[in-house]
C-alpha cells in the first residue's frame, strides 16, 4: 500500500510520543516471529498500524496485557468459503473470534456454477468485510473435461482483467496436473498470464519428475499433501506446504512431523473446506495451532506458521508480525500452549466492536435446473462392478471390485443440475455403513457441483433429489419415502444467508438424520461432495461417468 506524507507523519509522531496512539497493549508478552522469541513490552497502535513496542507511549485506549501473550492474527492459506455454507459476511462472523484475521480464498465453487459473476461477487464482498479477505483467481473452471459445470470454461483472457484488483493475489490452485504435463495450451496460457504472481498448486501424490515439472512452471504451494514423504519432497523442491485440517480432509496428524524451526518458513496451515459446526466446536486455524503444539511443535513455531509464513508467501509484507509498520491484526492469548484466545483485534480494533458495512446484494437464480429422473434411471448395472471406497479422514478414495449387491455397497448417482438435460451417471460406493438404509443427497459436488446422491433405495434417492430441486440446492436425508431433514442452500446451491449458528444447528439435525439411516461417517455430507471430484485419486463419479483418476479417463462401471 502506498503511504501519504500525512500517514507517515502520524506514524512518526505516534512512535515518538508526540501524539496519542489509538491503542496501547501494555505489559504484554509478544512473539517476535523473526527470531522465534518472546519479549515483554507495550504494543502501540495508530491508524490500525503497529508503531512501537517500547514502554512509555500513551494511548486513547489502554489494555493491560499482564500475564497474557500476543501473536499475529492467523491467516488461512487456502479456503473455499462456499464450503462453510455461509455467505462471506457469515464466514467472517464465524472465524474472526477464532483469531483468523485474514483468509486467502479461491471462489472456484461459485465460479463453476455461475462463472465470472461468482468471482465478482466475492471480490465485491471482500471490500465490505471486517475479515481481510484476499482472492486467488480460479484457474480450473471446470476442473477437467470429465464433468459438466454451469459456467462453461474460464480462460486466461477471462481472468486477466482482474489481475490488478486490490484484493487479488494471484492464480488459484492448478488442479489440472495432466493438462500441465501435457502442455495444454489453455493451462500454459494461464500460467504465463500470472507468472509474476503467486500460483497455488493442487498436486495430490505427484512426485519425482512430474512434481519438478509442475514446480518449474512457477507453482509455489500445495495443500493436497496427505503423506509425509510427499510433503517433504515438495518443501525440498521449494514449494510451500499448507497443512490442511478441514471437515473431511484431515492431514495434520500425518504431516505435522514436517514442521520445525527450519521448515516453518515454508509450512503453514489451511482449512480448505470446513463447516460452521466444526468451526464452532473445534475452531478454525486456532484448532490447527492447538493440535500442532499438542503434537510437540514449539508454540513460537506454530504461531509463526499460522501467520508470518503465509503472509510472506503471498507478498503481504504488512501482515503476520508484531512489529512496527505491520497491520495490528493481533490475537491476545490467555494461554499460549493451548491457544486460549482472550481477545482478537483486526487493524487495532477489537473484533467484537467491528461491523460489516452491510451485506453485499446477491440475487443468484435457482441454479438447480435438473430434470429429476425416474427411480429406475438411478440404478446401475448388477453384478461385478467397480466400487469407490470412501476413506474416513481423506478425500482420496480407494477402489475395489465387488458384487453390486454385497453388504455395504450402495448406489451412487450424479445428475447434471445446470439445465443441460443429461441423464444421471450411476455407480457404486462403500464406506457409508453396512446398515445404511435410505438416501443422502447434496448439491455440493466438487467442483462442478452437480447433484450427487447415495442410497440403498432408488426411490429414496429420487425423493432426495426432488427435495434439492425444490430448495434450490443444499443437503437432504430421506428414509422410506420420507424427507427426514433438509438444509436449503439457495445461493448457487452452495450457500445460505442464515447465520453460522443456525447452520450449525441444522447440521447437527442433518447428522442425526444421517445416523438414523445408518450412516457411519462423522461428516457424510462433505464426504459425499468429494466423490465427484475427478482430480483426486483414485476413483470418482461425475455426471459423465465413472472416472479412473489415475488413468484420467472414464471407465465402465462393470468390472471386466
Amino acid at each position: 500500500m502506498k503511504l501519504t506524507q500525512a500517514q507517515l507523519s502520524r506514524r512518526i509522531d505516534a512512535a515518538q510520543g508526540r501524539i496519542l496512539c489509538d491503542l496501547i497493549l501494555k505489559n504484554v508478552r509478544y512473539l517476535d516471529v523473526f527470531s522465534l522469541s518472546w519479549h515483554l513490552g507495550d504494543v502501540a497502535v495508530v491508524d490500525g498500524i503497529i508503531v512501537g513496542l517500547e514502554p512509555g507511549l500513551k494511548g486513547l485506549r489502554t489494555i493491560d496485557g499482564a500475564g497474557k501473550s500476543l501473536v499475529p492474527g492467523f491467516i488461512d492459506a487456502h479456503v473455499h468459503i462456499e464450503s462453510s455454507m455461509c455467505l462471506p459476511e457469515g464466514f467472517s462472523r464465524a472465524v474472526l473470534p477464532k483469531g483468523t484475521t485474514t483468509a486467502i480464498c479461491d471462489p472456484h465453487e461459485a465460479a463453476n456454477v455461475l462463472g465470472a459473476p461468482g468471482i465478482e461477487y466475492f471480490l465485491r464482498a471482500a471490500e465490505s468485510l471486517p475479515l481481510d479477505l484476499r482472492v486467488m483467481l480460479s484457474s480450473c473452471v471446470p476442473a477437467t473435461h470429465l464433468e459438466t459445470n454451469g459456467a462453461g470454461q474460464l480462460l486466461a483472457q477471462d481472468l486477466i482483467p482482474w489481475r490488478n484488483h486490490p484484493r487479488v493475489l494471484g492464480l488459484a490452485e492448478m488442479m489440472n496436473v495432466p493438462g500441465l504435463l501435457q502442455k495444454s495450451e489453455a493451462v500454459l496460457a494461464k500460467l504465463e498470464a500470472f507468472s509474476d504472481m503467486p500460483i497455488d498448486g493442487h498436486a495430490p501424490l505427484v512426485k519425482g519428475q512430474a512434481l519438478s515439472a509442475y514446480a518449474a512452471c512457477g507453482i509455489s504451494s500445495c495443500h493436497e499433501s496427505t503423506e509425509l514423504d510427499e510433503a517433504r519432497e515438495k518443501v525440498t523442491k521449494g514449494m510451500s506446504v499448507w497443512i490442511r485440517e478441514g471437515s473431511v480432509a484431515k492431514d495434520l496428524t500425518r504431516l505435522i512431523p514436517i514442521l520445525n524451526v527450519a521448515t516453518s518458513t515454508s509450512v503453514g496451515f489451511c482449512t480448505d473446506d470446513r463447516n460452521p459446526l466444526d468451526i464452532a466446536t473445534e475452531g478454525h486455524i486456532d484448532y490447527l495451532v492447538r493440535r500442532a503444539i499438542a503434537s510437540g511443535v514449539p508454540s513460537a513455531v506454530a504461531y509463526r506458521s499460522a501467520s508470518w509464513t503465509v503472509a510472506r508467501h503471498y507478498g503481504l509484507k504488512e501482515k503476520g508480525a508484531v512489529a512496527p509498520g505491520c497491520v495490528a491484526d493481533l490475537v491476545l492469548l490467555e494461554d499460549t500452549e493451548h491457544c486460549g484466545i482472550a481477545q482478537v483485534f483486526r487493524a487495532g480494533i477489537s473484533v467484537d466492536e467491528l461491523e460489516t458495512r452491510g451485506p453485499v446484494s446477491v440475487a443468484f437464480p435457482n441454479t438447480v435446473r435438473a430434470v429429476i429422473p425416474e427411480a429406475r434411471e438411478l440404478e446401475g448395472p448388477v453384478g461385478s462392478v467397480h466400487v469407490i471406497e470412501v476413506v474416513p479422514g481423506k478425500i482420496l478414495t480407494g477402489r475395489r471390485i465387488a458384487d453390486s449387491r454385497a453388504p455395504g455397497v450402495l448406489r451412487l448417482s450424479v445428475l447434471e443440475r445446470h439445465g443441460k438435460g443429461s441423464r444421471p451417471a450411476n455407480a457404486y460406493v462403500s464406506g457409508f455403513g453396512h446398515s445404511f438404509r435410505g438416501a443422502i443427497a447434496s448439491s455440493v459436488g466438487h467442483d462442478s457441483h452437480n447433484l450427487i446422491v447415495v442410497g440403498s433405495s432408488s426411490e429414496d434417492m429420487r425423493i432426495a433429489l426432488v427435495a434439492l430441486r425444490e430448495s434450490g440446492g443444499g443437503y437432504a436425508v430421506v428414509q422410506d419415502g420420507k424427507l427426514l431433514e433438509r438444509l436449503p442452500l439457495p445461493f448457487a446451491g452452495l450457500m445460505t444467508a442464515a447465520t453460522p449458528e443456525l447452520i450449525r444447528d441444522q447440521l447437527l439435525a442433518l447428522r442425526k438424520a444421517a445416523r438414523t439411516v445408518g450412516c457411519e461417517l462423522a461428516e457424510p455430507f462433505l464426504a459425499l461432495a468429494f466423490l465427484s471430484l475427478p482430480v483426486i485419486p483414485s476413483l470418482k463419479l461425475t455426471d459423465k461417468g465413472l472416472v479412473d483418476v489415475d488413468a484420467f479417463k472414464i471407465i465402465d462401471v462393470r468390472a471386466a
